[in-house]
């Protein structure tokens, strides 16, 4: 059983106008942490102090961080077609396909699946489905949220207690029953085929 959780710590909550500060992605395989891809991000503009008390990222931190131009391939080639999980996904996943659809970038191909959906459905009752609360609930040890890196790995282990609740414990089922689940409908990123250079007599 492979596929990759992810989460995004941003400047606010409008993508395509406020930033991503920090990508968190890790490979699950198994039910266990094989491999991460975990970077803060410079987004070119100065932190709103509302976000900063949230995540605990500060402009300073940033300085001289890669910018997400420079991230979208090397984050597309560490997911590749495996599907995707976040917390909440329509968020994370907004902010990447804008940003994705800015630069013309390469993307990962993998189905993107929602544990609060999920969670809604496995757990009903729940007073409410935010990651720390699920997380508390299902006895996932815990130390810091709201770093991408620490929330991705929340995530996938949120994913692996809700398929173990629904009793699949080393396969994944269908990935149409996984999506219906998540109660998003289809998700994925845009997949973006770079168009060729166009030359003129002047280029020859």
């Amino acid at each position: 059983m492979e596929f990759i959780a992810f989460d995004l710590e941003t400047t606010g909550f409008l993508a395509g106008v406020d930033r991503i500060v920090e990508i968190g992605a890790v490979k699950f395989v198994n039910g266990k942490v094989e491999s991460k891809f975990s970077t803060l991000v410079d987004p070119q503009t100065s932190i709103p102090p509302a976000a900063s008390k949230v995540n605990g990222i500060t402009d300073d931190m940033l300085v001289g961080k890669p910018k997400v131009s420079e991230l979208l391939e090397p984050l597309a080639h560490f997911c590749g077609d495996l599907p995707m999980v976040a917390h909440n996904a329509s968020f994370d996943t907004q902010f990447l396909k804008a940003d994705i659809e800015k630069y013309e970038s390469q993307a990962p191909s993998g189905f993107i699946l929602d544990t609060y959906g999920m969670a809604k459905k496995v757990l009903p009752g729940m007073a409410n489905y935010k990651l720390g609360t699920l997380v508390q609930h299902l006895n996932i040890p815990a130390a810091v949220f709201h770093r991408a890196e620490d929330d991705a790995i929340y995530c996938g282990k949120l994913f692996i207690k809700l398929l173990e609740k629904m009793g699949h414990t080393s396969m994944l089922p269908p990935i149409e029953n996984l999506v219906a689940l998540s109660g998003r409908g289809e998700m994925k990123f845009p997949q973006i085929i770079p168009q060729p250079k166009q030359f003129n007599l002047f280029d020859i």
